[in-house]
Protein backbone atom coordinates (compact mmCIF):
# COMPACT_ATOMS: atom_id res chain seq x y z
CA UNK A 1 0.00 0.00 0.00
CA UNK A 2 3.06 2.37 0.64
CA UNK A 3 4.37 1.96 -2.05
CA UNK A 4 1.46 2.37 -4.38
CA UNK A 5 1.16 5.93 -2.67
CA UNK A 6 4.87 6.83 -3.53
CA UNK A 7 4.18 5.60 -6.58
CA UNK A 8 1.36 7.92 -7.20
CA UNK A 9 2.81 10.61 -5.88
CA UNK A 10 5.97 10.16 -8.17
CA UNK A 11 3.26 9.99 -11.70
CA UNK A 12 1.80 13.07 -10.43
CA UNK A 13 4.69 15.27 -10.11
CA UNK A 14 5.93 13.99 -13.29
CA UNK A 15 2.74 14.92 -14.36
CA UNK A 16 2.44 18.57 -12.90
CA UNK A 17 6.55 18.85 -14.58
CA UNK A 18 4.98 17.80 -17.92
CA UNK A 19 5.07 21.11 -20.14
CA UNK A 20 1.43 23.37 -20.12
CA UNK A 21 2.31 23.31 -23.97
CA UNK A 22 3.27 19.96 -25.04
CA UNK A 23 0.63 19.89 -28.41
CA UNK A 24 1.85 21.04 -31.54
CA UNK A 25 0.20 22.73 -34.33
CA UNK A 26 0.31 21.40 -38.03
CA UNK A 27 -1.66 22.87 -41.48
CA UNK A 28 -1.29 21.44 -44.93
CA UNK A 29 -0.79 24.11 -47.54
CA UNK A 30 -2.98 23.69 -50.66
CA UNK A 31 -2.88 25.43 -53.61
CA UNK A 32 -5.98 28.33 -54.14
CA UNK A 33 -6.99 27.23 -57.68
CA UNK A 34 -8.39 24.07 -58.64
CA UNK A 35 -5.26 23.68 -61.28
CA UNK A 36 -2.68 24.38 -58.33
CA UNK A 37 0.08 22.07 -57.91
CA UNK A 38 1.27 24.47 -54.27
CA UNK A 39 1.73 22.45 -51.46
CA UNK A 40 3.45 22.24 -48.18
CA UNK A 41 3.32 21.36 -44.25
CA UNK A 42 3.57 23.72 -41.29
CA UNK A 43 4.58 22.46 -38.30
CA UNK A 44 4.10 24.40 -34.66
CA UNK A 45 5.47 23.65 -31.54
CA UNK A 46 6.20 25.81 -28.39
CA UNK A 47 10.38 26.93 -27.84
CA UNK A 48 11.77 28.99 -25.50
CA UNK A 49 11.18 32.21 -26.78
CA UNK A 50 7.63 31.70 -28.17
CA UNK A 51 6.23 29.54 -31.03
CA UNK A 52 8.61 27.83 -33.66
CA UNK A 53 7.28 27.56 -36.84
CA UNK A 54 8.67 25.53 -39.54
CA UNK A 55 7.11 26.00 -43.11
CA UNK A 56 7.87 23.58 -46.23
CA UNK A 57 6.12 24.33 -49.87
CA UNK A 58 6.85 22.67 -53.54
CA UNK A 59 5.92 23.84 -56.84
CA UNK A 60 5.91 27.63 -56.17
CA UNK A 61 6.87 29.98 -58.47
CA UNK A 62 10.94 30.95 -57.76
CA UNK A 63 11.43 34.23 -55.78
CA UNK A 64 9.92 35.41 -52.23
CA UNK A 65 6.60 35.10 -51.09
CA UNK A 66 4.75 36.70 -48.22
CA UNK A 67 3.69 34.28 -45.73
CA UNK A 68 0.93 35.25 -42.90
CA UNK A 69 -1.63 33.61 -40.14
CA UNK A 70 -4.54 35.14 -41.18
CA UNK A 71 -7.54 35.96 -38.79
CA UNK A 72 -10.11 32.92 -40.26
CA UNK A 73 -9.82 29.41 -40.49
CA UNK A 74 -11.18 28.78 -44.11
CA UNK A 75 -9.70 28.57 -47.68
CA UNK A 76 -12.25 28.98 -48.89
CA UNK A 77 -13.24 31.47 -51.84
CA UNK A 78 -9.56 31.20 -53.57
CA UNK A 79 -8.43 31.67 -49.64
CA UNK A 80 -9.71 34.88 -49.69
CA UNK A 81 -11.91 33.91 -46.28
CA UNK A 82 -8.79 33.64 -44.50
CA UNK A 83 -10.04 37.32 -44.00
CA UNK A 84 -7.04 39.78 -43.03
CA UNK A 85 -3.83 39.09 -41.06
CA UNK A 86 -4.29 37.68 -38.18
CA UNK A 87 -3.68 41.26 -35.87
CA UNK A 88 -5.61 40.88 -32.51
CA UNK A 89 -3.72 44.25 -30.91
CA UNK A 90 -4.70 46.34 -34.60
CA UNK A 91 -1.52 47.33 -34.71
CA UNK A 92 0.97 48.52 -37.96
CA UNK A 93 2.09 45.71 -40.13
CA UNK A 94 6.09 44.93 -39.38
CA UNK A 95 8.23 41.42 -39.01
CA UNK A 96 7.24 39.98 -35.59
CA UNK A 97 10.41 38.23 -34.68
CA UNK A 98 12.30 41.49 -35.20
CA UNK A 99 9.20 44.48 -33.53
CA UNK A 100 7.58 42.32 -31.38
CA UNK A 101 3.92 42.34 -30.82
CA UNK A 102 3.63 46.74 -29.85
CA UNK A 103 4.98 46.63 -33.51
CA UNK A 104 3.67 43.86 -35.90
CA UNK A 105 0.64 41.94 -36.71
CA UNK A 106 0.67 38.76 -34.76
CA UNK A 107 0.65 36.99 -37.97
CA UNK A 108 3.68 38.51 -39.22
CA UNK A 109 6.37 36.21 -40.30
CA UNK A 110 8.11 38.18 -43.31
CA UNK A 111 8.88 35.61 -46.54
CA UNK A 112 9.68 32.64 -47.25
CA UNK A 113 11.92 31.78 -49.88
CA UNK A 114 11.78 29.84 -52.91
CA UNK A 115 14.20 28.40 -55.46
CA UNK A 116 14.33 27.68 -59.35
CA UNK A 117 12.96 24.01 -58.43
CA UNK A 118 10.05 25.52 -56.79
CA UNK A 119 10.88 24.36 -53.15
CA UNK A 120 10.85 26.71 -50.51
CA UNK A 121 11.47 26.45 -46.88
CA UNK A 122 11.02 29.28 -43.14
CA UNK A 123 11.62 28.75 -40.00
CA UNK A 124 11.01 31.48 -37.50
CA UNK A 125 10.22 32.09 -33.73
CA UNK A 126 7.06 33.72 -33.13
CA UNK A 127 7.35 35.60 -29.64
CA UNK A 128 4.35 36.05 -27.46
CA UNK A 129 2.15 34.04 -29.75
CA UNK A 130 1.24 30.44 -28.55
CA UNK A 131 -0.96 27.30 -30.51
CA UNK A 132 -4.22 27.50 -28.06
CA UNK A 133 -5.17 29.84 -25.55
CA UNK A 134 -5.79 33.38 -25.51
CA UNK A 135 -5.93 36.41 -27.83
CA UNK A 136 -2.38 35.57 -29.71
CA UNK A 137 -3.64 31.72 -30.21
CA UNK A 138 -2.90 30.41 -33.57
CA UNK A 139 -5.15 27.38 -33.47
CA UNK A 140 -8.26 27.46 -36.08
CA UNK A 141 -6.25 30.45 -37.91
CA UNK A 142 -5.63 30.38 -41.64
CA UNK A 143 -1.80 30.30 -43.06
CA UNK A 144 -1.45 32.06 -46.59
CA UNK A 145 1.31 32.02 -48.80
CA UNK A 146 1.25 35.03 -51.28
CA UNK A 147 2.30 35.51 -54.79
CA UNK A 148 4.80 38.15 -54.08
CA UNK A 149 7.49 39.17 -51.60
CA UNK A 150 5.89 40.74 -48.42
CA UNK A 151 7.76 44.49 -48.53
CA UNK A 152 6.70 45.44 -44.99
CA UNK A 153 4.83 48.50 -46.69
CA UNK A 154 1.49 49.08 -44.97
CA UNK A 155 -1.13 48.09 -44.22
CA UNK A 156 -0.11 44.85 -45.03
CA UNK A 157 2.79 43.83 -46.95
CA UNK A 158 1.58 44.25 -50.51
CA UNK A 159 2.28 40.74 -51.21
CA UNK A 160 -0.97 40.36 -53.94
CA UNK A 161 -2.60 37.27 -54.72
CA UNK A 162 -3.33 34.02 -52.49
CA UNK A 163 -1.32 31.61 -53.93
CA UNK A 164 -1.46 28.41 -51.29
CA UNK A 165 -3.70 28.23 -47.93
CA UNK A 166 -4.07 25.67 -45.16
CA UNK A 167 -5.95 25.77 -41.41
CA UNK A 168 -3.85 25.40 -38.22
CA UNK A 169 -4.78 22.46 -35.83
CA UNK A 170 -3.63 21.08 -32.61
CA UNK A 171 -2.23 17.83 -32.77
CA UNK A 172 -0.89 15.18 -30.07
Amino acid sequence: MKSSRILLTIVGIFMLSVPAFAHEGKAVIKGTTPDSMVSGEVIIKHEEGGLSVVVNVSNVPPGKHGIHFHENGSCEDMGKAAGGHFNPDKVMHGFLPKDGLQHAHAGDMGNIDVNKDGIGSLKVILPGVNLEEGSYALNGKAIILHEKEDDMGQPTGNAGGRIGCGIIEVVQ
